[in-house]
């Protein structure tokens, strides 16, 4: 289990972003060739044909509902409990689209939860800076521990995955050749999950980005033009929501602030495959009568106020 206390010891975001950590290799490798393999295919072939976009971005669809409604608001903060078909669906989309290991994500997001934007939120910018919270801390600092931070999700139903991951990682960025060729390889494997990656991990980065948040506090922030960028995880740019209550599975607060997940579960209760679905904390009927109330009183004429104040109410009314 790692101390981390050490974190503020070592200042790991000082050392030169080309150094992973031990047993960090597999990741810092992984990260360095999608995105010189999506470069080269993007010089290649700007433009993919119909067939092989439509592929590819069904495949980025999937894999964001994975990543916000399963990983984040069933598995990391237990807002949701969801059909076991559905729940096993949704995760193989999302270890296909290189999001990791249900164990690993959930305990990685439950640790960042207990150290918000402190010297021990490995994943804040903070301290680290933009590109730490962005992509360094991914392989240059060991992953949260999963028997501290996920001890429930240790079963054979969700270890299964952690043993899976590499091959499923492999089929997703080679599988596009054997089906599309070179230009379904480029698109289908390193580009989409390169543009997976980053949408995911602006959430630890920009979404956290607040300069004049005071120091030792929360500094995560809603952003609303982040949102149609991250597809059907659109209701993760609501950040700062999520960080003032956790425990709802709702992450727009408003009828404008839109959120694919939330939208998404409550189809899933339509026919039963979700339960025990968190709602996010409202106004009590009582409370919205006062507030009504009070508005009324101020928009009424103020002789019209004057005249009502010594009038006897009568107790029987």
């Amino acid at each position: 289990m790692e101390n981390t206390s050490t974190l503020a010891e070592r200042l790991p975001w000082e050392q030169p972003w080309w150094r992973p950590a031990p047993g960090q290799w597999a990741t810092f490798g992984y990260l360095i060739s999608i995105h010189i393999l999506s470069l080269i295919g993007l010089i290649l072939y700007p433009i993919p044909s119909g067939s092989i976009f439509v592929v590819a971005l069904s495949l980025l669809l999937l894999g964001g509902l994975g990543t916000s409604v399963c990983y984040h608001r069933a598995l990391a903060h237990r807002t949701a409990k969801l059909n076991a078909v559905v729940e096993h669906i949704l995760i193989f989309f999302t270890v296909f689209n290189g999001s990791g290991s249900p164990i690993q994500w959930t305990a990685n997001h439950r640790h960042h939860h207990a150290q918000a934007d402190t010297i021990d939120d490995v994943s804040s910018p903070r301290f680290g800076g933009f590109w730490w919270a962005h992509l360094r801390w991914l392989y240059q600092w060991p992953q949260s521990d999963p028997r501290r931070w996920s001890p429930d999700l240790m079963g054979n139903r969700y270890l299964v995955w952690s043993t899976l991951q590499p091959m499923l990682v492999g089929g997703s960025l080679f599988w596009g050749l054997l089906v599309f060729g070179w230009e379904g390889f480029f698109w289908i494997g390193p580009i989409r999950l390169m543009y997976a990656l980053h949408m995911q991990c602006f959430v630890n980065s920009l979404l956290h980005l607040s300069p004049d948040a005071p120091e030792h506090t929360d500094s995560s922030r809603n952003i609303w033009w982040l949102g149609p960028l991250q597809l059907t995880a659109w209701g993760e740019n609501w950040h700062r929501n999520h960080h003032q209550n956790p425990n709802s599975a709702r992450f727009g607060w408003t009828t404008w602030q839109v959120d694919m997940g939330w939208y998404f579960l409550m189809l899933l209760e339509k026919f039963r495959l979700v339960k025990d679905v968190k709602r996010p904390r409202t106004l009590r009927p009582r409370e919205k009568g006062a507030h009504s109330n009070a508005r009324l009183e101020r928009r009424r004429p103020r002789s019209s106020r004057h005249s009502t104040e010594g009038r006897v109410q009568n107790p029987t009314a």
